[in-house]
């Protein structure tokens, strides 16, 4: 059996279909977002959130701006304590140079070193000089002191690097010397050539302790009428502190000058 469907009914099953798509394209779409942005109490929220982040970030400025200010000053204070200890204490006597010293001294504010320089014979002699604090000598002496009461303290050292050079491409001695208050102690020499910087492969020779006693003996005296003898020490040992001394006050207060800026 075929049934027929009337025209009258299609038509209105037809615009039924058609309202309610119309109404699905038309109906508001509520979103959290969209609630939230129309929500009077969302905006309170939202405001408050926003000065209390505000009050947050100002409250941690300030304290650490505050932290900072007050290690700079603690370190200010600490300097200045120190650059202050160091001038009361400080020996006022100028230190003159012996006479007859062989050497020209060159000394340049913040080089931990001086340079000694002569002529001799034809000669260029350079000697670069540096302190050793922490090398004391004659600790084998100290130990075996009976008396407790005498007062023995160490005193450093001094390294000597000693270049003798004649020039006209010759091949220049090198010597690396340790000075004390009893002696001038040759560690090692070696021979180089001018056109050999780094060296290698080169024979320097044996150490200078496996070297024949004659031998050693010829070197010392080499070096002494050369100007280089123990009795350097006492004046190159008072330098060498005092040049200490001053090269530390000027490290603090370029600290201090650093900080304060």
């Amino acid at each position: 059996m075929v049934f027929s469907i009337s025209r009258p009914l299609l038509r209105r099953e037809a615009r039924l279909q058609l309202s309610l798509v119309l109404c699905a394209r038309h109906r508001p779409v509520l979103s959290c977002s969209s609630v939230a942005s129309s929500s009077p109490f969302s905006s309170l929220v939202r405001s408050a959130l926003t000065q209390n982040l505000k009050q947050s970030s100002s409250f941690l400025s300030v304290r650490f701006a505050s932290s900072k200010m007050g290690a700079d000053e603690n370190l200010l204070k600490v300097l200045r304590s120190e650059i202050e200890c160091i001038q009361e204490f400080k020996d006022p006597r100028q230190l003159d140079v012996p006479e007859g010293f062989p050497f020209e001294i060159l000394d340049n504010p913040g080089d931990n070193t001086i340079t000694l320089k002569r002529e001799f014979a034809g000669e260029n002699i350079q000697i670069i000089v540096y302190m050793n604090p922490d090398v004391e000598e004659d600790e084998e002496e100290d130990d075996e002191d009976d008396d407790p009461d005498q007062e023995n303290p160490s005193k450093p050292s001094i390294s000597l690097h000693v270049t003798i050079d004649k020039g006209e491409e010759i091949p220049i001695l090198e010597f690396v010397c340790n000075l004390n208050s009893d002696e001038l102690e040759i560690e090692n020499m070696a021979k180089k050539n001018p056109d050999d910087s780094d060296g290698q492969g080169t024979y320097e020779g044996p150490e200078f302790s496996d070297l024949d006693e004659s031998l050693q003996k010829a070197l010392h005296h080499y070096l002494k009428v050369r100007g280089i003898r123990d009795s350097l020490y006492g004046f190159l040992s008072e330098y060498m502190m005092k040049k200490d001394e001053r090269e530390y006050q000027t490290w603090l207060k370029n600290i201090e000058e650093f900080v304060r800026k």
